[in-house]
């Protein structure tokens, strides 16, 4: 591997200075309507994926909605209340049909517990409003007749306020208003559907059930969110006080569910506001919110927006992810993809609270601290004083899943943001801005976002706390990297001047692709993530930095080799490889091969970042780096015996010694693309790749050796299994660096991409045929998916597989 250590100014770095000196000449009158229009079209969405429904705007502090529902033809269900995306509810396939961010989308809930298919429309509508269609209808098998009740909920978390208000004594709105979103109503209107009847005597003026139950309480902010567990609370209170006063001893004294569990008409003032619905059989029902100065939708116009959304995502799917063969021919594939890519990207969330932060570091001088801790319970921390809750902060990001994984993870974003990007990608940097906000004064981010109480509920006590010297993959700079090659393929003809003429703010294409296509808005962008992206950078380089002081390295450069901080015997969670094989016993000794690969191209790509902004002294810095760390990733982790990239560490003898477990990190520099075409260690680990005793498989490449004594072993979650986003790197590297340029290994790189490609697509497919599931990982002697499912994150990466849009 041979780079060019000294930087030469080039045209690439020509262009980002001449952008620069336009970007000072140029008003920025046009600039802040086009920053309007984006904020604007991006402000509502579902944007709470740990519920079934729940939408709130992309805002701290502001106006939180949902959906409950049960069916109440018997007591035993009600308990089983739908609201939290749960793993161990009685759910057939849910997900998104469809979904575009700046449009909406529709989702299908088949409940197999409660007997009904829900179908929920989110629609955004213009002047900033939205509406929510919900539609009921009884799964095959329940009765046609069956009784389900549906609570809306909203309330204002934080500054503001939301009362009832009612239309007449059978219709009722919310009412209220926040800094950011101003006055609003809520409404809810009931477009088709039958009621149960009712003999209770404040009833008796219209024995059918056709008006909305209300009621309203002041709950304390912290607690708001277990909306849920409230309810439960409420209506279990007043079975109580109705067994006791109607002397009602037995289930069968009671009067049917469906009348019992009604909420009782009470206001309540300023706060969390209920309003409830019944229905036999199939339904629907609209939920609509319009700011003051503008008019309720009508039913025509959401019924229109959602025909006209169902149209454009379709036609817009074919056009961002047009499917190569062998999948562009049955109409099956089409419809597999698109679910795969709608859950990914209507499943972004925007979280909001505090985090638990380790005063402790994992002190690298205290090896038994280091790798004997394990993890450490973090109420246990918090009353000890070692830990601490951190400011509150807010985050847009996409997750791994709705049910089990509701939260960020800074391994898994950068995977996430490779289809968004090619969709929307100012959303896409949207997100990554978002990230990059986290990065402290030090230049830390947690690698898991457990932001708030909603969101630690989800986590067991022993993993929430997030330590300020572990680190985690930088995948943000695969998305990073994504948007420079298109600006490098933009020649920025256009500039923020030309809107009036060739543009319009309400284009939602224009508004998807604005940062590639005008130069101000790029550079804009840029300058104001280099400062942090180089922040964390150097975090990274001072806290993750291997040990060449206390042991001789023979290698090129005596700074470039790293150690992923935080190991344990068992695991290395840092590296996002958690059971992977490591040496043992663990020592401060260790450098990590795939550490190094990730630092390699997280400093490749801010030179490209650098050049372009035309900052000469970092990007030459830059340059000299990477350069350092490809002649050591060579120097210190090629095994010339073992054929392969493996950890280093000393023997007890302190002399260098390599530990080698064949698997993905062995395979990091080549799918990376820091391995040159012509190097004859390509070869060599594409025929390991292609070995069947190796690391091939039917199903995708294996993370750990077939060979490897550790194979299958213990929790058996990385030594093994078949993990769709590394197989993504590997075909993405191959495509991109290896089977179009001539070369060595050329065709047989070639191959590999294309058996591999085919191998990995029917895995994902046929299991999603089979359960209706995307699954975390797939185990590679049978295929069969396992470990969490409705895993929508990273491994809908197969879409780009498919389309071939690397």
């Amino acid at each position: 591997m041979v780079l060019n250590p000294v930087f030469r100014v080039t045209s690439w770095f020509l262009l980002g200075t001449v952008f620069l000196l336009w970007n000072a000449l140029l008003s920025h009158a046009n600039v802040n309507a086009i920053e309007n229009a984006v904020n604007d079209s991006l402000l509502w969405g579902p944007y709470r994926p740990n519920l079934y429904v729940g939408i709130r705007p992309k805002v701290p502090n502001s106006l939180m909605s949902g959906l409950m529902w049960a069916n109440v033809d018997d007591y035993a269900r009600f308990s089983k209340l739908r609201h939290r995306a749960e793993h161990g509810d009685d759910i057939g396939t849910f997900g998104w049909t469809s979904y575009d961010v700046r449009r909406g989308g529709q989702q299908v809930i088949e409940d197999l517990l409660m007997g009904i298919k829900m179908v929920t429309e989110f629609v955004k509508l213009p002047d900033g409003n939205w509406a929510l269609r919900v539609h009921g209808t009884p799964l095959p098998g329940a009765p046609e007749d069956l009784t389900t009740a549906l609570f809306f909920y909203a309330y204002v978390n934080g500054e503001g306020n939301l009362e009832l208000k009612a239309t007449s004594p059978k219709k009722v709105f919310m009412e209220g208003q926040t800094p950011d979103l101003g006055k609003f109503r809520v409404h809810t209107f009931n477009r088709m559907g039958k009621h149960p009847s009712t003999s209770r005597v404040e009833d008796l003026e219209s024995t059918t059930m056709d008006k909305d139950y209300y009621a309203g309480f002041q709950i304390n902010s912290k607690e708001v969110w277990q909306t849920s567990e409230i309810l439960l609370y409420l209506l279990d209170t007043k079975m109580k006080v109705l067994s006791e006063h109607g002397n009602m001893k037995t289930l069968d004294d009671l009067p049917p569910a469906y009348e019992a569990l009604l909420l009782p008409n009470v206001p309540g003032g300023d706060g969390l506001q209920f309003i409830q619905k019944v229905f036999k059989g199939e339904f629907v029902f609209d939920i609509v919110f319009n700011t003051a100065k503008t008019q309720v939708a009508s039913e025509e116009l959401i019924t229109k927006t959602i025909e006209e959304n169902h149209i454009d995502f379709s036609n817009k799917f074919q056009e961002v992810f047009p499917l190569k063969y062998p999948y562009d021919e049955n109409p099956e594939y089409q419809r597999f993809a698109e679910f795969a890519f709608a859950n990914l990207f209507g499943n972004v969330g925007f979280f909001e609270g505090d985090s638990v932060v380790s005063k402790t570091p994992i002190e690298p001088d205290d090896e038994d601290y280091e790798f004997m801790q394990g993890f450490e319970s973090a109420k246990e921390k918090l009353s000890e004083n070692t830990a601490f809750f951190d400011k509150e902060r807010h985050l847009l990001t996409a997750i791994p899943s709705r049910s089990h994984f509701p939260r960020g993870f800074y391994w898994d974003e950068g995977f996430h943001l490779l289809p968004i990007g090619l969709w929307d990608n100012d959303f896409s940097l949207e997100i990554l801005k978002s990230w990059f906000s986290l990065v402290n004064e030090e230049g830390w981010v947690g690698r898991e976002q457990i932001l708030g109480p909603e969101a630690r509920s989800k986590v067991p006590d022993e993993f929430q706390t997030q330590y300020p010297d572990i680190a985690n993959p930088p995948t943000l700079i695969l998305a990073l990297k994504a948007y420079i090659e298109k600006l490098k393929e933009q020649d920025h003809k256009k500039s923020f001047n030309d809107v009036g003429s060739d543009y319009s703010l309400e284009d939602l294409d224009y508004l998807r692709s604005v940062s590639v296509s005008n130069p101000e808005m790029s550079i804009q962008f840029l300058q104001e993530l280099f400062p942090l992206m180089l922040r964390h950078y150097e975090w990274f380089r001072k806290t993750q930095h291997g040990d060449f002081d206390t042991w001789e390295r023979e290698s090129f450069s005596n700074v470039e080799g790293y150690r992923w901080r935080g190991r344990t015997y068992q695991h290395c969670l840092a590296s996002g490889l958690d059971d992977y094989p490591r040496p043992q016993p663990p020592s401060v000794a260790e450098l990590h091969v795939d550490l190094l690969s990730w630092m390699t191209s997280f400093t490749k790509s801010l030179r490209f970042v650098a050049e372009f902004l035309g900052e000469s002294e970092e990007a030459e810095k830059l340059a000299k780096n990477e350069y350092a760390m490809l002649r050591n990733l060579d120097d210190l982790h090629w095994d010339e015996e073992v054929q392969a990239y493996c950890d280093a560490s000393v023997d007890q003898y302190d002399d260098p010694r390599y530990i080698c477990h064949k698997g993905y990190v062995s395979l990091l520099p080549l799918m990376l693309g820091l391995l040159p075409a012509e190097s004859e260690k390509l070869t060599t680990i594409l025929n390991m790749i292609r070995d069947e005793s190796e690391l091939w498989s039917p199903y995708g490449i294996r993370s750990l050796s077939l060979n490897d004594p550790y194979f299958g072993t213990d929790e058996n979650y990385w030594r093994g299994p078949v993990w769709m986003n590394m197989n993504y790197l590997i075909l993405s590297s191959l495509y991109q660096n290896y089977i179009h340029v001539p070369g060595p290994s050329q065709g047989l790189a070639k191959s590999i991409y294309e058996e591999l490609r085919l191998n990995v697509v029917n895995t994902v497919f046929d299991n999603w045929k089979r359960t209706g599931i995307f699954w975390e990982q797939y185990d590679s002697v049978t295929g069969v998916g396992q470990r969490t499912k409705d895993f929508t994150g990273w491994t809908t990466v197969i879409v780009n597989i498919m389309s071939e849009k690397y």
